[in-house]
């Protein structure tokens, strides 16, 4: 499984970004993917994540408000689109890929991961 991040770059406060995850390497109808992020000397924290079959959605609940995670199956990639982003939203975004049924706010639910892609919010 691959999982290729993109989409981040530096952005002033209020503004908005989308971030795309590329998945390869396998079919994905049984997984859930999920986004994190982590910023320096923080743990990764959990933002949401979505089923490729059916597409159902879970959310940090912190963080619902502002970020929205979707799907393309055709294009085999998942979105996380943010808005409103602020300084404290500055960090690495990671996608993530789990078969596990629950749990999907635990990072130790994840077992493959993409790079990750730098998001940093001026203000």
């Amino acid at each position: 499984v691959q999982l290729q991040a993109s989409g981040g770059g530096l952005v002033q406060a209020g503004g908005s970004l989308r971030l795309s995850c590329a998945a390869s390497g396998r079919t994905f109808n049984s997984y859930v993917m999920g986004w994190f992020r982590q910023a320096p000397g923080k743990e990764r924290e959990f933002i949401a994540a979505i089923r490729w079959s059916g597409g159902s959605t879970y959310y940090a609940d912190s963080l619902k408000d502002r970020f929205t995670i979707s799907r393309d199956n055709a294009k085999n990639t998942v979105y996380l689109r943010v808005y409103g982003l602020q300084p404290e939203d500055t960090a690495f975004y990671y996608c993530a890929a789990t078969t596990a049924s629950r749990d999907f706010g635990r990072p130790s639910q994840f077992r493959y991961w993409g790079q990750g892609t730098q998001v940093t919010v001026s203000s």
